[in-house]
Protein backbone atom coordinates (compact mmCIF):
# COMPACT_ATOMS: atom_id res chain seq x y z
CA UNK A 1 0.00 0.00 0.00
CA UNK A 2 1.22 3.56 -0.61
CA UNK A 3 2.30 5.73 2.30
CA UNK A 4 -0.04 8.33 3.75
CA UNK A 5 2.00 11.26 2.53
CA UNK A 6 -0.33 14.22 2.96
CA UNK A 7 1.21 15.97 5.97
CA UNK A 8 -1.70 18.42 6.10
CA UNK A 9 -4.31 15.81 7.04
CA UNK A 10 -5.28 15.74 10.71
CA UNK A 11 -3.76 12.76 12.52
CA UNK A 12 -6.40 10.64 14.23
CA UNK A 13 -6.38 7.32 16.05
CA UNK A 14 -7.74 5.74 12.86
CA UNK A 15 -4.93 7.28 10.83
CA UNK A 16 -2.39 5.76 13.22
CA UNK A 17 -4.00 2.36 12.74
CA UNK A 18 -3.75 2.75 8.97
CA UNK A 19 -0.13 3.83 9.27
CA UNK A 20 0.65 0.59 11.08
CA UNK A 21 -1.16 -1.42 8.40
CA UNK A 22 0.81 0.35 5.68
CA UNK A 23 4.10 -0.03 7.55
CA UNK A 24 4.52 3.73 7.79
CA UNK A 25 6.42 4.68 10.92
CA UNK A 26 4.77 7.05 13.40
CA UNK A 27 6.87 9.97 14.68
CA UNK A 28 6.06 11.18 18.20
CA UNK A 29 7.61 13.72 20.54
CA UNK A 30 6.81 15.42 23.84
CA UNK A 31 5.94 19.11 24.12
CA UNK A 32 4.85 21.32 26.98
CA UNK A 33 4.48 24.79 25.42
CA UNK A 34 3.12 26.45 22.32
CA UNK A 35 6.43 27.55 20.81
CA UNK A 36 7.96 24.10 20.60
CA UNK A 37 4.64 22.44 19.75
CA UNK A 38 4.30 24.71 16.71
CA UNK A 39 7.85 23.93 15.58
CA UNK A 40 7.25 20.20 15.95
CA UNK A 41 4.06 20.44 13.90
CA UNK A 42 5.91 22.26 11.13
CA UNK A 43 8.61 19.56 11.25
CA UNK A 44 5.99 16.90 10.50
CA UNK A 45 5.53 14.96 13.75
CA UNK A 46 2.40 12.83 13.92
CA UNK A 47 1.75 12.77 17.67
CA UNK A 48 2.59 15.15 20.50
CA UNK A 49 2.54 13.84 24.05
CA UNK A 50 2.11 16.35 26.85
CA UNK A 51 3.91 14.09 29.27
CA UNK A 52 4.19 14.13 33.02
CA UNK A 53 7.89 14.35 32.16
CA UNK A 54 7.21 18.08 32.48
CA UNK A 55 8.21 17.45 36.09
CA UNK A 56 11.75 16.73 34.90
CA UNK A 57 11.87 19.17 31.97
CA UNK A 58 10.03 22.19 33.38
CA UNK A 59 10.11 21.74 37.13
CA UNK A 60 13.55 20.24 37.68
CA UNK A 61 12.21 17.27 39.65
CA UNK A 62 13.84 13.86 39.86
CA UNK A 63 10.61 11.93 39.24
CA UNK A 64 7.23 12.51 37.59
CA UNK A 65 5.22 11.75 40.72
CA UNK A 66 4.52 15.31 41.85
CA UNK A 67 2.76 16.48 38.65
CA UNK A 68 -0.86 17.41 39.25
CA UNK A 69 -3.91 17.15 37.02
CA UNK A 70 -4.15 20.95 37.00
CA UNK A 71 -0.57 21.25 35.73
CA UNK A 72 -1.18 18.74 32.93
CA UNK A 73 -4.35 20.61 32.00
CA UNK A 74 -2.47 23.93 31.86
CA UNK A 75 0.30 22.64 29.59
CA UNK A 76 -2.03 20.58 27.39
CA UNK A 77 -4.30 23.58 26.77
CA UNK A 78 -1.31 25.55 25.51
CA UNK A 79 -0.02 22.77 23.26
CA UNK A 80 -3.44 21.97 21.82
CA UNK A 81 -4.13 25.61 20.99
CA UNK A 82 -0.83 25.86 19.10
CA UNK A 83 -1.26 22.92 16.70
CA UNK A 84 -3.88 21.51 14.38
CA UNK A 85 -2.44 18.44 12.61
CA UNK A 86 -0.75 16.23 15.24
CA UNK A 87 -2.70 13.97 17.56
CA UNK A 88 -2.31 15.53 21.03
CA UNK A 89 -2.17 13.03 23.90
CA UNK A 90 -2.09 14.06 27.57
CA UNK A 91 -0.56 12.00 30.36
CA UNK A 92 -2.76 11.20 33.33
CA UNK A 93 -0.67 12.04 36.41
CA UNK A 94 0.10 9.72 39.29
CA UNK A 95 -2.93 9.01 41.51
CA UNK A 96 -5.48 10.43 39.06
CA UNK A 97 -6.43 6.98 37.72
CA UNK A 98 -5.10 4.29 40.08
CA UNK A 99 -7.66 4.48 42.90
CA UNK A 100 -10.75 3.20 41.11
CA UNK A 101 -12.22 3.17 37.59
CA UNK A 102 -14.91 5.76 38.35
CA UNK A 103 -12.40 8.36 39.54
CA UNK A 104 -10.11 7.54 36.62
CA UNK A 105 -12.89 8.11 34.10
CA UNK A 106 -13.97 11.31 35.80
CA UNK A 107 -10.43 12.73 35.71
CA UNK A 108 -9.92 11.63 32.11
CA UNK A 109 -13.16 13.37 31.18
CA UNK A 110 -12.06 16.57 32.89
CA UNK A 111 -8.72 16.41 31.09
CA UNK A 112 -10.37 15.88 27.72
CA UNK A 113 -13.07 18.54 28.20
CA UNK A 114 -10.84 21.29 29.56
CA UNK A 115 -7.94 20.87 27.14
CA UNK A 116 -9.70 19.51 24.02
CA UNK A 117 -6.83 17.05 23.65
CA UNK A 118 -7.40 14.00 21.48
CA UNK A 119 -6.53 11.22 23.92
CA UNK A 120 -5.07 10.36 27.31
CA UNK A 121 -2.24 8.02 28.32
CA UNK A 122 -2.21 5.73 31.35
CA UNK A 123 0.68 3.76 32.80
CA UNK A 124 0.25 0.14 33.80
CA UNK A 125 -2.15 -2.73 33.18
CA UNK A 126 -3.54 -3.76 36.57
CA UNK A 127 -7.12 -4.99 36.72
CA UNK A 128 -8.38 -1.62 37.98
CA UNK A 129 -6.56 0.24 35.21
CA UNK A 130 -7.85 -2.16 32.57
CA UNK A 131 -11.39 -1.62 33.88
CA UNK A 132 -10.87 2.13 33.70
CA UNK A 133 -9.62 1.88 30.11
CA UNK A 134 -12.63 -0.19 29.11
CA UNK A 135 -14.94 2.35 30.72
CA UNK A 136 -13.15 5.28 29.04
CA UNK A 137 -13.21 3.77 25.58
CA UNK A 138 -16.87 2.84 25.97
CA UNK A 139 -17.80 6.48 26.48
CA UNK A 140 -15.51 7.82 23.76
CA UNK A 141 -12.24 8.71 25.51
CA UNK A 142 -9.32 7.35 23.43
CA UNK A 143 -6.59 5.79 25.56
CA UNK A 144 -2.93 5.04 24.92
CA UNK A 145 -1.46 2.35 27.15
CA UNK A 146 2.05 2.42 28.60
CA UNK A 147 3.98 -0.61 29.85
CA UNK A 148 7.54 -1.76 30.37
CA UNK A 149 9.39 0.83 32.41
CA UNK A 150 6.64 2.98 33.91
CA UNK A 151 8.19 6.07 35.55
CA UNK A 152 5.26 6.56 37.94
CA UNK A 153 6.30 3.24 39.53
CA UNK A 154 9.94 4.23 40.03
CA UNK A 155 9.73 3.91 43.81
CA UNK A 156 8.52 0.33 43.36
CA UNK A 157 11.17 -0.55 40.77
CA UNK A 158 13.95 1.35 42.55
CA UNK A 159 15.83 1.76 39.27
CA UNK A 160 15.38 2.85 35.67
CA UNK A 161 16.94 -0.35 34.32
CA UNK A 162 15.57 -2.18 31.30
CA UNK A 163 12.39 -4.13 32.07
CA UNK A 164 11.50 -7.54 30.66
CA UNK A 165 15.00 -8.99 30.45
CA UNK A 166 14.02 -12.10 32.40
CA UNK A 167 11.47 -14.52 30.98
CA UNK A 168 8.82 -14.04 33.68
CA UNK A 169 8.70 -10.26 33.40
CA UNK A 170 8.89 -10.42 29.60
CA UNK A 171 5.83 -12.68 29.51
CA UNK A 172 3.96 -10.34 31.84
CA UNK A 173 4.71 -7.34 29.63
CA UNK A 174 3.67 -9.30 26.54
CA UNK A 175 0.39 -10.39 28.17
CA UNK A 176 -0.25 -6.87 29.48
CA UNK A 177 0.09 -5.51 25.94
CA UNK A 178 -2.56 -7.94 24.72
CA UNK A 179 -4.83 -6.98 27.63
CA UNK A 180 -4.43 -3.28 26.85
CA UNK A 181 -5.47 -3.79 23.24
CA UNK A 182 -8.43 -5.91 24.34
CA UNK A 183 -9.44 -3.18 26.82
CA UNK A 184 -9.64 -0.72 23.93
CA UNK A 185 -6.31 1.13 23.74
CA UNK A 186 -5.67 2.67 20.31
CA UNK A 187 -1.90 2.38 20.83
CA UNK A 188 0.57 1.03 23.38
CA UNK A 189 3.77 2.78 24.44
CA UNK A 190 6.63 0.38 25.17
CA UNK A 191 9.37 1.87 27.32
CA UNK A 192 12.86 0.48 27.85
CA UNK A 193 12.31 -3.19 27.00
CA UNK A 194 14.41 -5.55 24.85
CA UNK A 195 14.01 -5.12 21.10
CA UNK A 196 13.10 -8.79 20.68
CA UNK A 197 10.19 -8.36 23.10
CA UNK A 198 8.91 -5.20 21.45
CA UNK A 199 9.12 -6.94 18.06
CA UNK A 200 7.03 -9.82 19.37
CA UNK A 201 4.45 -7.44 20.82
CA UNK A 202 4.35 -5.26 17.69
CA UNK A 203 3.73 -8.30 15.50
CA UNK A 204 0.96 -9.55 17.80
CA UNK A 205 -1.01 -6.32 18.26
CA UNK A 206 -3.26 -4.83 15.61
CA UNK A 207 -2.89 -1.39 17.21
CA UNK A 208 0.36 0.59 16.89
CA UNK A 209 3.21 0.27 19.33
CA UNK A 210 5.24 3.37 20.15
CA UNK A 211 8.74 2.74 21.44
CA UNK A 212 11.12 4.63 23.68
CA UNK A 213 14.22 2.60 24.31
CA UNK A 214 12.42 -0.41 22.82
CA UNK A 215 14.29 -0.93 19.56
CA UNK A 216 13.52 -0.44 15.89
CA UNK A 217 10.64 -2.88 15.50
CA UNK A 218 7.95 -0.69 17.06
CA UNK A 219 5.42 0.99 14.77
CA UNK A 220 6.55 4.41 15.96
CA UNK A 221 9.09 6.14 18.16
CA UNK A 222 8.92 8.86 20.79
CA UNK A 223 11.57 10.92 22.56
CA UNK A 224 11.39 13.64 25.17
CA UNK A 225 12.03 16.84 23.25
CA UNK A 226 14.67 18.23 25.61
CA UNK A 227 16.65 14.99 25.35
CA UNK A 228 16.80 14.77 21.55
CA UNK A 229 17.50 18.51 21.24
CA UNK A 230 20.50 18.29 23.54
CA UNK A 231 19.02 20.40 26.32
CA UNK A 232 19.24 17.68 28.98
CA UNK A 233 22.95 17.53 29.71
CA UNK A 234 22.67 15.25 32.74
CA UNK A 235 20.52 12.58 31.05
CA UNK A 236 22.30 10.45 28.46
CA UNK A 237 20.73 7.00 28.11
CA UNK A 238 21.81 4.89 25.14
CA UNK A 239 18.37 5.08 23.49
CA UNK A 240 18.46 8.88 23.09
CA UNK A 241 19.92 10.18 19.84
CA UNK A 242 20.78 13.87 20.17
CA UNK A 243 19.93 15.72 16.98
CA UNK A 244 21.19 19.07 18.29
CA UNK A 245 23.26 20.54 21.11
CA UNK A 246 20.98 23.38 22.11
CA UNK A 247 22.25 23.59 25.68
CA UNK A 248 25.64 24.83 24.47
CA UNK A 249 24.13 26.88 21.64
CA UNK A 250 21.75 28.71 23.98
CA UNK A 251 24.42 29.19 26.65
CA UNK A 252 26.83 30.69 24.10
CA UNK A 253 24.11 32.94 22.66
CA UNK A 254 23.18 34.29 26.10
CA UNK A 255 26.84 34.77 26.97
CA UNK A 256 27.25 36.85 23.81
CA UNK A 257 24.13 38.86 24.64
CA UNK A 258 25.36 39.44 28.20
CA UNK A 259 28.76 40.59 26.94
CA UNK A 260 27.17 42.97 24.40
CA UNK A 261 24.99 44.53 27.08
CA UNK A 262 27.91 44.89 29.48
CA UNK A 263 30.10 46.39 26.74
CA UNK A 264 27.34 48.77 25.62
CA UNK A 265 27.37 47.32 22.10
CA UNK A 266 23.73 46.28 22.35
CA UNK A 267 21.56 47.94 21.31
CA UNK A 268 23.30 49.86 18.54
CA UNK A 269 21.95 52.77 16.54
CA UNK A 270 20.11 50.52 14.05
CA UNK A 271 18.39 48.74 16.93
CA UNK A 272 17.17 51.95 18.52
CA UNK A 273 14.24 54.26 17.75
Amino acid sequence: MPYLQDTHDKVTTERLRLMKQRNQKICCITAYDGLFARIFEEAGVDLILVGDSLANVFQGKDTTLSVTLEEIIYHTKIVKSAVSRPLVVADMPFMTFQINPDEAVRNAGILLKETECNAVKLEGASNKILQAIEYMTEIGIPVMGHIGLTPQSINKFGTYRVRGKDLEEAEKIYNDAIKLEKAGCFAVLLEKIPATLSQRISQELSVPTIGIGAGQHCDGQILVCSDMLGLSIDFNPRFVRKYANLYDDIRKAVMSYTADVQNSTFPNADESY
